[in-house]
């Protein structure tokens, strides 16, 4: 089973850097998908993912608290509206539209609904 989540951990890492080129692939829930398999079959490569200079205080923040960042959020739904909007250019099918638009707004509302860090939160209260 290990050999088998090392290599759909490869695997979920390639297809989350082919998403920071294809727009049509995403990226976070594949790298997400990724740190979890590598946890299971190899610590070591999971914990480079949590060290990562880009990816690990997400990856961090997301495996300790379920949460995040507003800049990261803002991003996320900004792709998402101009996703929908090629879409809305592009596309002929107006059944296809309509199935987009309840996946797309799913995911929209999952991500809008998520708190935010707390330890980001805990610094912009000035101290008494």
């Amino acid at each position: 089973m290990r050999q088998l989540y090392l290599c759909l951990g490869y695997l979920s890492l390639g297809l989350g850097v082919i998403g920071i080129f294809l727009p049509v692939l995403p990226t976070t829930p594949f790298v997400l998908l990724a740190v979890w398999f590598f946890a299971r079959s190899n610590p070591a490569l999971a914990e480079r993912l949590y060290s990562h200079p880009r990816f690990g205080y997400l990856l961090t923040t997301w495996r300790d608290q379920k949460a995040i960042p507003r800049r990261a959020k803002i991003t996320a739904l900004s792709m998402l509206a101009v996703s929908y909007g090629i879409i809305l250019w592009l596309a002929e099918s107006n059944v296809l539209l309509v199935i987009l638009a309840i996946i797309m707004g799913s995911v929209a509302l999952y991500i809008a609904t998520r708190p935010q860090p707390r330890d980001r939160l805990e610094n912009q209260i000035p101290e008494a």
